[in-house]
């Protein structure tokens, strides 16, 4: 009976430590690996690699040579499968790291809708915006077939309609709805009122975090510019940027982030091109063909632990500064990839952490561009979010693509 007893806990301890690494092994490798040619195949010591193509080596110690996306079925001890996930092959990358601040100017493709009101009316109170089926965030495309791009020329036309309808395109979630829209007359104002709240353009500073040397391709923020208000990404149609200058800093403190202070001169340094949830994009009109390039690191290569932001903080330029890379997610689809601690002494005193400014400031780590600098924790500003690097590349190589057509 004691034997008996001893063989089921084994077979119980055996079970449930394989049912432990079937689920960790299901969790912890990505649905999207990404290797370099001639890399070895290997996810780690208990987990094997086999292809669906018969073409393909099965074997975890042999490395691809040809660059592309690869099928691949995730096995545990070789054995018991676990997951199917894709392996993308390719070469190293690299680029210019920055760590220069810029301004940057955007003008919307349409004009965003931050906010509605109700209008006095001698009916009592009326909204426009709800009559019509309009929400915050909205972005109003045409006005009676008159495409519109500024806060000027929508209320032109809203003041030449009056009382009448008139037919709005409205751009929702990336797709166009025709809604018919009439303005109210204000008792209050004594004159016709649409209640909607529009913004047309932004500005402000950031910093840049590397460019291709060979067409100046450029990539800053890590992050999208987004409107106030809404917390919408800005619909883009142009943008250009500008030569900058950090003239103070309010520093952070928990439960307020601080803020670069910047002036803004009248040379325009190049054109963006994006402004996409991984960063903005466009070209400078100069830039150094000579510069050092630095590698870029995979996400398999990225580390917990010791590394370095590039940032400028003050009139003395770009510096480096010690910071701390305390987790990493290689699945997180808002792009908040790193959780990073800022641990130099100089730049806590001088900012308090991470401020408004600083995002996009490279990460460098044993040599390689890792990640760039995102967001800031508000009850902490020494605590942050990071994007992958090779995001960012692969976000810019995409442009490359489109614009060659």
């Amino acid at each position: 009976m004691k034997v008996l007893k001893a063989i089921k806990l084994t077979m119980v301890t055996v079970i449930s430590a394989l049912l432990i690494l079937l689920v960790y092994g299901f969790y912890s490798v990505p649905d999207e690996l990404h290797k370099l040619t001639d890399e070895e195949i290997k996810v780690n010591d208990l987990f094997t690699v086999s292809f669906d193509s018969p073409t393909e080596t099965s074997s975890r110690s042999k490395a691809l040579t040809k660059e592309g996306s690869y099928d691949v079925n995730i096995s545990l001890f070789n054995a018991i499968p676990i997951k199917s996930s894709k392996i993308t092959v390719g070469k190293r990358q690299y680029a210019v790291v920055s760590g220069e601040i810029f301004g940057l100017r955007i003008y919307t493709d349409g004009v965003l809708i931050v906010g509605t009101q109700d209008i006095e009316t001698e009916n009592g109170k009326v909204s426009p915006a709800s009559a019509a089926g309009i929400n915050k965030g909205d972005v109003i495309v045409c006005i009676n077939g008159e495409k519109v791009n500024s806060c000027a020329k929508v209320s032109e036309l809203f003041g030449l309609a009056g009382s009448a309808p008139v037919t709005l395109v409205i751009r929702r979630n990336g797709k166009n709805y025709t809604v018919s829209f009439q303005c109210v007359y204000s008792v209050t104002e004594n004159r016709y009122r649409a209640g909607l709240w529009i913004r047309d353009s932004a500005a402000g500073i950031g910093t840049v975090t590397f460019y291709d040397r060979e067409n100046g391709l450029f990539a800053g923020l890590g992050h999208a510019v987004c409107d106030a208000d809404t917390g919408c990404i800005l619909p883009m149609q142009y943008g250009d940027t500008v030569q900058a200058e950090i003239c103070g800093c309010y520093k952070g403190k928990s439960g307020q982030a601080g803020e670069l202070c910047g002036t803004f001169s009248n040379n325009t340094t190049g054109i963006l091109i994006s402004n996409s949830d991984i960063g903005v994009y466009g070209y400078f009109s100069d830039r150094s063909k000579n510069a050092s390039l630095t590698p870029v690191a995979l996400k398999e290569e990225v580390r917990t632990g010791k590394a370095q932001i590039i940032s400028t903080v003050d009139e003395s330029g770009p510096k480096r500064f010690d910071i701390e890379i305390i987790k990493t997610d290689k699945n997180d689809a808002s792009h908040r990839n790193m959780i990073i601690e800022i641990t130099d002494k100089e730049l806590i005193e001088k900012t308090g952490g991470i401020v408004q400014g600083m995002s996009g400031s490279p990460i460098i780590q044993n040599g390689m561009l890792v990640g760039a600098v995102t967001h800031v924790f508000v009850n902490d500003p020494t605590k942050g979010y990071a994007v992958f690097a090779s995001d960012m590349v692969e976000q810019k190589t995409a442009l490359e693509r489109q614009a060659a057509g």
